[in-house]
C-alpha cells in the first residue's frame, strides 16, 4: 500500500498548481520518501527590548564569567571575564531558574553568550540594526535576518509576518491596536516591515478566511480581481503621464495592489488547512494586559506556521514604556533598566524584576515549541525543522554597547546545527571571539541558504580575529 501511495504521489506534477498547493506537494512528497532536506524550514524570532540579562543565563554547575567572583554582584556592559571559549553539553548540567521551563526540551536548546555587534548607533536599541547588522536605528539600511530568510524559505501568503506590543520604543504604555513600525524588519533599504499589534486584526488577516461563509470568500476574491482589473486599466491612462520619479511611485502602488490579491490567492488555497489549525477568537485577543497580549501574539504566530501561511514570524513582546502589572511588577520596562539592585514597590530589585519579565517570554517560547513537538513531521515532528531564536534588540543590557550579545536559541534545522550547548565565546577582542554576524551566517546556511562570507556590517576594532562563515561550534 505504502509503495503504491508512495508512486502515486512521486507522479503527481507540479506545474499549473497554485504556490500553496505546491508547496503542500513538496512537503507530502518529503515525508513519504523520507526525505528529511525537503522539508520547509520555519525560523520564529522573538526579539526582547531592553536587554536580555546574561549573568542568570549560566547552567549550574559552570563558573559564571558574568559576575564579581568577590562579591557574585552583576558586571556591566562588557561584561565577560578574560577567558577560553565554554563549549559544553546541557545534558551534564541543571539550567538556570530563568530558562526552568526548557529543562525537558533542553536536547532541542543552545544557549549562547558573548558574541558582539559593535558599530551601530542606538542608545536603548539597535533598531534595524538588531538583524541587519548595521548602523541602521531608525531607517532601513539593508534587509534584514528575518526577512531574507521568510523570501528563502516561505511559499505562503506572507513572506514573514511580524506582530508588536507598541511601535516606538518610548512612548505610550498602552498596547496599539493596528499596524505599527517597530523599526526591526526590512525587506531592503527604506522598506520596513508593518508589525500587527492587534491580536484580533492579525486573527482576522491570517484567519478570516476561516469563519468566512464560502459566499463572503469568493465575493471578496472577486472584488479584488475586480478591482486589480480596474486599476490596471486605469494605471494604462495615468501611466503615459508620468515620467521619472513619478512613474516609479506610481509602479510600487500599482504592486501593492497586485501583492494584496496574491496573498488572498494563497490564502484561498490554503482555505482547508487554516480553518484546521486556526486558533480560537476568543475575548483575550482585546485584552491590554501586557501577558495576555503576548499569550496572543505567541497563539497566532503558532498557528500561522502550522497552517503554512509563513515560514518566518517575529515577535516582540514588549518596549521600555510596557508594564509587567499582573506580575507585580510596578516599574516600567525603562525604569527597570535602571533599577539595577534597588528595590521597587514590589519587594524585587531590577535585576529580579528583569528575569520574571524574561521568565514570562521563555514560558510562551516553551509552549509553542512543545506544540510544535507534539505535530509529526517527516522522520520527526514540526519542531525539528524549526528555529525559535530569543534575542534583544539591545544585546546584553538596557544601554547597549552590543559587546556581548546573549542569544537562546530552541528547536532545531534537520541536524545542521549542534543542540543541547552552552556556547560562551571570549572576551570582545580576545582571540576565538565571534560575532553576530557569524550566528546569523550559520542560520541562514543550516536553512540551506547561500551566504557570503560576512554578514552585515564589520567591526574595524576585530580585524586581527578570523571572523568569516558561520559560528563552527554550532555547525553541524
Amino acid at each position: 500500500m505504502l509503495l503504491t501511495r508512495r508512486r502515486a504521489i512521486q507522479n503527481l506534477s507540479i506545474g499549473g498548481m497554485s504556490v500553496a498547493m505546491a508547496s503542500c506537494l513538496r512537503s507530502i512528497r518529503a515525508s513519504v520518501d523520507g526525505d528529511e532536506q525537503r522539508l520547509p524550514k520555519r525560523f520564529v524570532f522573538v526579539v526582547k527590548s531592553s536587554g536580555i540579562d546574561k549573568f542568570n543565563l549560566v547552567p549550574e554547575g559552570l563558573e559564571n564569567h558574568f559576575i564579581d567572583p568577590d562579591d557574585g554582584k552583576k558586571l556591566g556592559n562588557r561584561s565577560r571575564r578574560q577567558g577560553p571559549l565554554v563549549d559544553v553539553a546541557l545534558a551534564n548540567h541543571k539550567l538556570p531558574e530563568k530558562l526552568a521551563e526548557l529543562e525537558s526540551l533542553k536536547d532541542r536548546l543552545t544557549i549562547i553568550q558573548s558574541l558582539s555587534g559593535v558599530g551601530f548607533r542606538g542608545n536603548h536599541t539597535k533598531g534595524f540594526g538588531t538583524l541587519s547588522l548595521h548602523d541602521s536605528e531608525t531607517v532601513a539600511v539593508a534587509p534584514t535576518l528575518d526577512c531574507l530568510l521568510g523570501q528563502a524559505l516561505s511559499d505562503g501568503p506572507y513572506p514573514m509576518y511580524g506582530m508588536a506590543m507598541n511601535g516606538r520604543l518610548l512612548g505610550n504604555a498602552k498596547p496599539e491596536d493596528s499596524y505599527c513600525y517597530p523599526n526591526l524588519s526590512a525587506f531592503g533599504a527604506a522598506k520596513p516591515v508593518a508589525y500587527q499589534a492587534s491580536p484580533r486584526k492579525a486573527f482576522l488577516e491570517l484567519f478570516g478566511s476561516a469563519i468566512a461563509t464560502p459566499a463572503q470568500l469568493e465575493k471578496k476574491l472577486a472584488l479584488n480581481g475586480n478591482l486589480m482589473d480596474f486599476l490596471t486599466e486605469d494605471a494604462r491612462r495615468v501611466e503615459k503621464q508620468l515620467s521619472g520619479d513619478g512613474k516609479e511611485r506610481f509602479d510600487l502602488y500599482m504592486n501593492s495592489f497586485q501583492s494584496l490579491r496574491e496573498i488572498e490567492n494563497k490564502k484561498a488555497a490554503l482555505l482547508d488547512r487554516i480553518k484546521t489549525h486556526a486558533p480560537q477568537l476568543s475575548d483575550r485577543y482585546d485584552s491590554t494586559t501586557t501577558s495576555a497580549r503576548i499569550e496572543s501574539h505567541f497563539e497566532i504566530a503558532s498557528a500561522a506556521l502550522i497552517a503554512g501561511l509563513t515560514n518566518v514570524v517575529t515577535l516582540r513582546p514588549d518596549t521600555l514604556g510596557v508594564k509587567y502589572s499582573e506580575l507585580g511588577i510596578t516599574d516600567h520596562v525603562h525604569a527597570l533598566g535602571h533599577l539595577g539592585y534597588n528595590t521597587a514597590a514590589n519587594g524585587l530589585n531590577g535585576h529580579q524584576s528583569r528575569m520574571e519579565i524574561e521568565k514570562l517570554h521563555i514560558r510562551e517560547i516553551a509552549k509553542m515549541a512543545k506544540k510544535f513537538d507534539s505535530i509529526p513531521e517527516g522522520n520527526g515532528s514540526m519542531l525539528d525543522n524549526t528555529m525559535i531564536v530569543y534575542l534583544s534588540c539591545s544585546s546584553g543590557d538596557h544601554h547597549c554597547e552590543g559587546h556581548d550579545w546573549p542569544f537562546v536559541l530552541l528547536g532545531g534545522m534537520n541536524k545542521k546545527l549542534k543542540m543541547g550547548r552552552y556556547l560562551e565565546y571570549p572576551k570582545y577582542g580576545d582571540q576565538g571571539h565571534q560575532t553576530v554576524g557569524n550566528l546569523y551566517l550559520a542560520l541562514m546556511q543550516a536553512a540551506g541558504m547561500g551566504t557570503s562570507e560576512l554578514f552585515g556590517q564589520p567591526d574595524s576594532n576585530l580585524n586581527h580575529l578570523a571572523l568569516k562563515g558561520p559560528l563552527r561550534e554550532l555547525m553541524a
